[in-house]
């Protein structure tokens, strides 16, 4: 059986929902990444942000990033996935809520990301074929 843990890429890293945006975009420029997991005062998975989300939630905006915290930027319930669940468990909460990111939790603790390139190095065509329907798709 592949699990989450076989797939992800592991060594994700937090930011705070307190720190700021262009904090936010000097971590993610450091780990070339375009997403981060954000996390309450608890080390809790409280949302995630992305460039675009920094870029058209904050500066197309007119919004200070240096002044937006990142929590101020999360919207809706975050997802993610135990570390030991079955890739068609991944697929699943991946393709039902259209996203193309999931945080790994082991122990209430990140352990890694999935992202898109993970799926493509890691599924068959037909299973990477299927997602792109399912999370590209207009409704």
């Amino acid at each position: 059986m592949t699990t989450a843990a076989d797939i992800m890429h592991p060594g994700a890293q937090w930011i705070p929902a307190t720190e700021t945006l262009d904090r936010a975009a000097q971590l993610m420029a450091r780990l070339n990444v375009g997403a981060l997991p954000v996390s309450d005062a608890a080390e809790r998975l409280c949302g995630i942000v992305t460039d675009r989300d920094i870029v058209v939630g904050c500066v197309a905006k007119g919004q200070d990033p240096a002044k937006v915290t990142c929590g101020e930027l999360c919207q809706g319930t975050p997802r993610w996935i135990d570390a030991n669940a079955d890739v068609s468990e991944v697929l699943d909460e991946m393709e039902s809520h259209q996203i193309k990111r999931l945080p790994v939790i082991r122990d209430k603790r990140l352990v890694g990301m999935i992202s898109e390139a993970d799926l493509a190095q890691h599924l068959s065509e037909d299973q990477i074929a299927g997602f792109v329907e399912k999370v590209y798709a207009r409704h």
